[in-house]
């Protein structure tokens, strides 16, 4: 008996680009009504307008208003902190900053679980500090989430991936482009895919 063909668009376009074996996954059980993002739907919205409209508006060099935006929204911010017009923050309420720290362009804190970044620390351009992810053993793809900590002195270089549930130590510093999907020691230098320690911190005298 010939299968009846479906009149459903979706359905075609599934029968005419499947590749390879059947999935391990099945998106459409996917489910994190569980998960809370801590303010309602109402404030989220209207924080993500705020950041797509009034962030790239304030000048480069004046960090004052959005510091004021992000504290208006619940986030922790020192004083003294740099925080570039192009940098994104997902839920800035769950997010802590330290004083003298610097943000740099275009990096993303998603944070769907607590980031927290130290004093003097510098977070460079294009860095993405992740606190979710999923699990690769559910056939629903169930969300996981892990809180972030950049501890105090850290420099995070440009254009790293920081997972979730990770731990900058102390005075570390991450090479650029490293993809820390651990926790780091404190006091080194460290890098690599994956981003390992790799030599002690020195630094010069005076």
């Amino acid at each position: 008996m010939t299968k009846p063909e479906s009149d459903r668009p979706e359905d075609k376009f599934t029968e005419s680009t499947g590749i390879g074996e059947s999935a391990w996954v099945d998106l459409r059980r996917y489910d994190q009504s569980w998960f809370d993002p801590g303010r309602p739907k109402a404030v989220i919205l209207l924080w993500w307008l705020v950041q797509a409209i009034a962030f790239p508006l304030t000048l480069h060099a004046h960090h004052g208003p959005r510091r004021w935006l992000l504290r208006l929204f619940g986030a922790r911010i020192g004083k003294g902190v740099v925080i570039r017009p192009t940098a994104r923050f997902t839920y800035p309420w769950k997010v802590s900053i330290g004083d003298y720290s610097w943000v740099g362009d275009d990096v993303v804190f998603y944070s769907l679980e607590a980031i927290t970044v130290g004093c003097h620390c510098v977070i460079s351009q294009q860095c993405y500090l992740c606190t979710g992810s999923h699990d690769v053993t559910d056939p629903a793809f169930g969300l996981k989430t892990g809180a972030i900590a950049i501890e105090n002195g850290a420099w995070v270089a440009a254009g790293c991936f920081v997972a979730n549930g990770v731990t900058v130590g102390t005075n570390a510093v991450i090479g650029a482009r490293s993809s820390v999907l651990r926790s780091m020691p404190a006091g080194q230098l460290c890098w690599g895919n994956p981003c390992q320690p790799r030599q002690p911190r020195k630094m010069a005298d005076g």
